[in-house]
């Protein structure tokens, strides 16, 4: 099991609109690509700068995770980046189940 985290920390004034963004549209978006099993969202309580949220996102494979980063990465990535360029910092991690 390949775990595809991606850690976002969004301005404070736009959160409750992002989250709503991500679980109306990005999300969904992502999960059509239909690579991935299952996905979780939770929001960091332990940071004080703004509001963290950590989006995992699930596949059986590396194969799995690689084709979405050819096929599908590029375009979900930049429609985000589009609607909240400037307010918002992400980083990406892959792990692998042990």
């Amino acid at each position: 099991m390949i775990l595809y985290n991606v850690t976002v920390n969004v301005n404070e004034e736009i959160a409750d609109e992002w989250l709503d963004w991500m679980k109306s549209k990005h999300i969904p978006d992502v999960m059509s690509t239909r690579l991935f099993t299952d996905y979780k969202i939770y929001k960091i309580i332990t940071d004080d700068e703004g509001s963290t949220f950590s989006v995992q996102y699930f596949l059986k494979s590396m194969d799995d995770y690689e084709n979405y980063l050819k096929n599908f990465a590029t375009a979900l990535q930049s429609e985000h980046t589009e609607r909240f360029r400037d307010k918002f910092a992400a980083f990406r991690t892959i792990m692998e189940s042990a």
